[in-house]
């Protein structure tokens, strides 16, 4: 495995579980550096067959605060969004079962790598929100994902007003599965009960089975909804307002157009 300076990884339960840390605290922000090292990650060992489980944690008091602003500038953003793409692409081909764990805030591409995620395991503290559109832009892969995993009203609500919700709420809406005070416990309980007794054969295909209709659906608009995000969205002044704004610490102002 190539040098890591973003993640960590480490094998557990007799290398069938493979664990995928986040280890840029304290944002944890996803910046092409790091996704391209979880790429390379689950691409040269989550496809491994005796792999039974990814499981994405993070250092220090949050998860993540999402993807990189300084890289949704104009002309560095088409790039980002492909790379982002790209890892949740090479997940969709591992098709393994995959968990969570998350505290403090979980924001943006944070939150898209989660829901992605077949179990979210939270701490009491745990926050999710998808902001973007205070920033003058929309959220691609939330915008595919949360209807199938929380439903279309719930996902319209937390994409078009940009507000936060805290683990119980979102435990109420189907996202997380568990809201503890000790989140790696339960998650270990959960793969010794769930995880170890089931065939890694038998998860995989599984995982396609169960899935398959959403990563169709992925697969098949993600295109068209990063182009229109690249090519329209980032035609307008808002959107470059609202990066230029996040950028130099002060409120942006709208120009509607």
């Amino acid at each position: 495995m190539d040098s890591l300076n973003k993640i960590k990884v480490h094998y557990s339960h007799d290398q069938h579980i493979l664990n995928l840390t986040l280890a840029a605290p304290k944002a944890n922000v996803l910046d092409q550096k790091m996704m391209q090292e979880l790429i390379g990650v689950v691409v040269q060992e989550g496809r491994k067959t005796a792999v039974k489980a990814l499981v994405f944690r993070a250092e220090g008091g949050h998860f993540s605060f999402g993807a990189s602003v300084q890289e949704h500038q104009k002309q560095f953003v088409a790039q980002m969004l492909t790379t982002f793409h790209a890892l949740l692409q090479a997940l969709i081909e591992t098709a393994k079962p995959m968990l969570a764990i998350v505290q403090g805030q979980c924001l943006g591409g944070g939150l898209e790598l989660v829901a992605f995620c077949h179990w979210i395991f939270a701490a009491e503290d745990a926050i999710f929100g998808q902001p973007e559109i205070n920033l003058g832009v929309f959220p691609p892969v939330a915008s595919l994902v949360l209807p199938y995993r929380i439903g279309q009203t719930a996902a319209d609500d937390l994409i078009l007003t940009g507000r936060s919700i805290l683990a119980p709420e979102a435990a109420k809406l189907g996202l997380v599965s568990s809201v503890s005070p000790q989140p790696e416990k339960e998650v270990e309980k959960f793969i010794a009960q769930y995880i170890l007794p089931r065939s890694a054969a038998a998860l995989h295909w599984t995982v396609k089975a169960s899935r398959h209709k959403m990563y169709r659906a992925f697969m098949r608009n993600i295109d068209a909804i990063e182009k229109m995000y690249v090519d329209e969205l980032m035609a307008t002044e808002d959107a470059n307002e609202g990066i230029g704004a996040f950028l130099e610490k002060r409120k942006p102002v709208w120009q509607d157009k």
